[in-house]
């Protein structure tokens, strides 16, 4: 374990970008200036966030300062995750099995398909007419 200073990290989801600085603390979540609660209104935005915190026993430990751009609420949600799992893992190796196992250290490579010509959407095809 590290000396506790502060602990920054980027976790990304989608086009979700999420800087995470943790400082020794109460618990305390920041989200771009403001309290979570009022950033993260959904209750399962919430519970995203701190399944780092419970997975590896370190609730209210921690005070997260954040800032996030890009995408919408549900990704930014889960780039915030995955920026708190990097930054626990900065300051203890030793977490790596437990959040390994839970996914969180993994970036989700998902994107948005790029819309083709010719087609509606990245996939969706004109109307086909036999006759």
């Amino acid at each position: 374990m590290t000396d506790m200073v502060r602990l920054a990290s980027t976790g990304r989801r989608k086009t979700a970008v999420a800087r995470v600085s943790l400082r020794a603390g109460s618990g305390n979540v920041v989200i771009n200036g403001r309290p979570w609660e009022q950033y993260f209104p959904r209750q399962t935005s919430r519970m995203i966030i701190l399944q780092p915190f419970e997975l590896t026993q370190t609730l209210g430990q921690f005070d997260v300062v954040a800032n996030v751009r890009g995408g919408g609420l549900a990704a930014q949600a889960e780039a915030v995750r995955h920026g708190i799992t990097r930054a626990l893992l900065a300051w203890d190796v030793a977490l790596r099995p437990t959040l390994k196992k839970a996914g969180f250290i993994t970036r989700d490579p998902r994107e948005v398909e790029r819309k083709k010509y010719g087609r509606h959407k990245a996939r969706k095809r004109p109307q086909y007419s036999k006759r």
